[in-house]
């Protein structure tokens, strides 16, 4: 029987998503605890990698196991689990469903903060530089449909090309905190913060809206910007 779970996690303690040979990943925990109630090996499947200290306000795993599980199965596994991982739902799926494979859309957040705050100094990345935002969201929109987005991916990866359909990208103001909103079928490694890193050039005005484009044709990681840190980024929904 296949079981979908929904969670979220604060990615700050782990080694991202995906089971690593070195580091504590949110998978392993994950799997370890589904294991003991279950009593028996399960290996749990993402809706996508989540990289070291990125964090997931909505997150798609599905796994198997050999009976229906009991009505107690979600406090059981919420009580294992550390406090940094919650699943707030569990269903029974189709034997074909696949959390990875079956996503339409992903979209991502990544947070700005530009004054001292003791309460998102971890989960928020501090800028001390103006940003120009009406420039940054001109970018953006000029990026919007299928490209091939290799200037932001991490290199020597196992992926077979760089096209990604871009659904939606905008900078915008939630009360304090600046926030980089993109939706797209699928991400590349470090594309998320490769992407802030670029954009934000622009909004210091150190490159203008022609370089930008030069280096989204260039497809090189060379040209565009340094990755911003990643306790900035959230996962934040996933559409099926």
């Amino acid at each position: 029987m296949r079981y979908l779970l929904e969670l979220s996690y604060d990615g700050g303690n782990y080694q991202g998503w995906q089971i690593q040979p070195n580091g504590t990943t949110v998978q392993e925990v994950l799997n370890n605890a589904i294991s003991v109630i279950t009593r028996q090996s399960v290996e749990t499947v993402g809706c996508g990698r989540t990289d070291t200290g990125v964090h997931a306000r909505q997150y798609f795993a599905h796994f198997d196991v050999e009976q229906e599980l009991p009505a107690s199965f979600l406090r059981s596994l919420n009580g294992i689990l550390p406090y940094d991982i919650a699943v707030h739902d569990c269903q029974m799926v189709s034997s074909e469903f696949n959390a990875r494979f079956d996503a339409i859309s992903r979209t991502y957040e990544y947070q700005i903060i530009f004054e001292k705050d003791p309460f998102l100094n971890k989960h928020a990345v501090r800028w001390y530089s103006e940003l120009d935002i009406e420039e940054m969201n001109k970018a953006c929109r000029s990026i919007i449909g299928t490209h091939d987005f290799g200037c932001f991916s991490k290199v020597n990866t196992d992926v077979k090309h760089y096209e990604c359909n871009l659904m939606a990208a905008r900078w915008y103001y939630r009360e304090n905190i600046l926030i980089f909103e993109v939706t797209a079928n699928r991400f590349l490694r470090n594309m998320v913060r490769a992407m802030v890193g670029t954009l934000t050039q622009i909004g210091e005005g150190k490159i203008d809206q022609q370089k930008f484009m030069e280096i989204i044709e260039s497809k090189d990681r060379r040209n565009a910007g340094t990755s911003v840190p990643a306790h900035g980024l959230y996962l934040v929904s996933i559409e099926y």
